[in-house]
This record gives C-alpha cells, sequence and structure tokens, in this order.
C-alpha cells in the first residue's frame, strides 16, 4: 500500500516513510531485545507467565499518526514503536524484572513511567511499569546498523492479573476516545479493584508460604519432629534426613541386595488414613516398629535370591507391621497396596500372602498385639 493512501498529512507520510525504512532494523531489534531477556530471566531464576515482543504493525502507525502525528518529529519520538512485555506471576517480581531491565538496557528515564503510582486513593485501574530503553553498544552493535542503539523502545513488566486489567480496559474503549458510561466505568473499576486485591493476596499467601517452609526446615534440622504437621512439604524436608537409610541399609544386608532408589511420598496419605498426624507419629513408628519390620523382611528375603530391592521396603515393611500389630489383618494390607500401587485383584492376593508368612512371627503373638 502507498503511504499516500492513507491520507496523512506530509510530515505523518515522512515518518510513515521512515518506519518502512527502518522496519529491518526494528526486526532485529526485537529479535535481540526479545532473547536478552529470556536469558535474563532465565539466569535468574524466575518463573514467569510470559515474555513477548513486536514491532508496531504500519497499519496500526498510521492510525495513530493520524490521530496525534502532530505531537511527533520523527519516528524516533514513538517510543513503542517496538515494544516488549514481561508478564510476571507475583506483583514483587515485577521490581526484580525491573531491576535485570535497568542492569541491561540504557533506560530513558525521563520518559519511563510507573503507572502502578499514578492512582488517587479512591480509584483503581491500569497499572503497569513501563521503561523506555535503548540497546547499549556494549550489549549488541552492528556497523551495518547504527541505529539499533539510537532507536528507543518501551519494555512493559506487569502482573498477569495487571494484564488482564489492561486487556479488558482496551477491548472496551480503553484508547478509544469514546467516553465510557458512568454505570460501566464504575463496574470497571470494581473489577480492577478485585484483580488489584487478588494480586495482594497471592503474593501475601505465597510470602506466608515460604515463611512456613522456612519454619519447617529449622523445626525438622532441630529435631523439634512433634511441633511439625505431617504434610507434604514437612514431610519431603524429613526425608532429606533419610530418616529410613538405616533400616534400608539392614534389609538390604539380608541377601547382599542392590538398593534402587523409589519414591516414598505416595505412603503419606496412607499414613495420615492411619492417623499419623504430625512428623513425630513417623519417627515413633521407626522407633517402636523397626526391629518387627526387619523380622517381617528376614522371612520374606531369606531364602530367595532376590538381589535387587526399592529403597522404599523399609516404609513399607514399617507400616505393614504397623497394621498388623494394631488388628488391621488382611484388609488393612490391601488398603495398603491399593492406596500405594492401585486397585489390583492382585493387592488380594499379595495381602494373604504377608499376613500368612506375618502370622508365624513373633511380634504377631506378643501380649501388647492387638
Amino acid at each position: 500500500m502507498n503511504v499516500k493512501e492513507y491520507g496523512l498529512d506530509l510530515h505523518c507520510t515522512m515518518i510513515l516513510e521512515e518506519y518502512r525504512e527502518l522496519l529491518p532494523v526494528l526486526d532485529r531489534m526485537k529479535e535481540i531485545v526479545l532473547g536478552e531477556l529470556n536469558a535474563l530471566i532465565s539466569k535468574a531464576g524466575l518463573m514467569v507467565s510470559g515474555v513477548e515482543a513486536r514491532v508496531k504493525e504500519e497499519k496500526s502507525l498510521a492510525g495513530k499518526l493520524e490521530l496525534k502525528g502532530s505531537k511527533y518529529r520523527t519516528l524516533d519520538d514513538i517510543t513503542d514503536i517496538m515494544g516488549a512485555r514481561v508478564v510476571t506471576f507475583y506483583t514483587e517480581e515485577v521490581d526484580k524484572i525491573a531491576a535485570l531491565v535497568e542492569g541491561t538496557f540504557d533506560v530513558d528515564w525521563s520518559e519511563s513511567v510507573d503507572k502502578r503510582k499514578q492512582h488517587a486513593l479512591d480509584s483503581f485501574g491500569y497499572d503497569s511499569l513501563h521503561y523506555i530503553c535503548r540497546i547499549p553498544e556494549s550489549l549488541f552493535s552492528d556497523p551495518e546498523m547504527p541505529e539499533l542503539n539510537t532507536i528507543r523502545f518501551e519494555i512493559q513488566m506487569r502482573t498477569a492479573l495487571q494484564h488482564v486489567w489492561a486487556t479488558i480496559n482496551h477491548d472496551t474503549g480503553y484508547k478509544s476516545g469514546v467516553e465510557v458510561p458512568r454505570e460501566y466505568l464504575r463496574n470497571l473499576n470494581r473489577l480492577a479493584g478485585m484483580l488489584e486485591l487478588a494480586d495482594e493476596q497471592f503474593s501475601l499467601i505465597r510470602s506466608s508460604i515460604n515463611d512456613y517452609r522456612r519454619k519447617i526446615n529449622n523445626l525438622v534440622e532441630n529435631g523439634k519432629f512433634e511441633e511439625v504437621d505431617l504434610d507434604g512439604d514437612s514431610f519431603r524436608r524429613y526425608l532429606e534426613l533419610d530418616p529410613f537409610g538405616r533400616l534400608t541399609k539392614k534389609i538390604a544386608l539380608i541377601n547382599q541386595a542392590e538398593v534402587q532408589k523409589a519414591s516414598v511420598m505416595p505412603y503419606l496419605k496412607v499414613m495420615k488414613a492411619m492417623g499419623f498426624n504430625t512428623l513425630a507419629d513417623v519417627e515413633n513408628l521407626k522407633k517402636e516398629y523397626s526391629d518387627d519390620a526387619y523380622q517381617l523382611a528376614l522371612s520374606q528375603l531369606g531364602g530367595t535370591d532376590i538381589d535387587i530391592i526399592a529403597s522404599s521396603v523399609a516404609l513399607q515393611d514399617l507400616l505393614t507391621v504397623f497394621i498388623l500389630r494394631n488388628g488391621g489383618g488382611e484388609k488393612g494390607l490391601e488398603m495398603l497396596y491399593t492406596e500405594v500401587g492401585g486397585s489390583s485383584p492382585y493387592n488380594a492376593v499379595r495381602a494373604r500372602q504377608v499376613f500368612e508368612k506375618a502370622s508365624a512371627l513373633s511380634f504377631m503373638h506378643s501380649p501388647e498385639n492387638k
């Protein structure tokens, strides 16, 4: 399409022609900026919702020039001619991304704006951090494209919920020049307030969970198991102490077997169902039933040529003994196998075999056995 067909005045037509001439440079800028942002985020170990970049389309630029072309002297005055956006999950990570951008690109502070700080006390709305930047020569340069280091571009940083708000606001009339009826504007503001509150709560919950995990780590490290509720986080931290390692090695020595790594996390649900509420309950299981669990393993492995066992064998045998000594019988064993390995007709057969073999062991006939 000929630029004159847009019906722009001479000044705006010249800017549009400048855009066409610099399009290869703008596309190269987009590649450089997008690649650098992805590399920075990866190196920092941050998880974000998305990273994107675009060069403004010609038709969009023509529309912008038609509306307010007189305010731009040259193409460089249009600071979002090339734009990138980083969408984070949490509000505090917007500032982390900003710090990475500040340390990588040349930021034009006179043109950059933090829209998060522009709201009145009784209003909500479009929250985003906008940096106007240039690519420094120290980062990248090309003698054949000197404009790479002179053209400014925009980087927007916002949360996923802020991005939702911006998209909705734009779709319902933002930048259209059409006044939104008061009743609709009120609903938009209510929605903005809800999204802002949700953003704050997500960050607060995340912070609280991290504090909880630090507390759990400290309690487990100091052996205060009775103060630690049994859950996924606490059990994983407990497993780092290798609490069942000694019994596993002892069982492996029965046949000089090799121990293969296997997760014991599936047993967590079983223990919760059995009434284990704290890590102290698991620790007591280990202390009280380890000798009987070894006796059970000896009866199962002795006389066989099994030379490979799973590292989960110790906890499995501990829970087997717990079930048997507390009157769970075959049904209790079948439940254990089903919860850990899934439904199978063989679970009942296996439960019967284990129960029959265990019935001959001394722990099944002890006075305290229920």
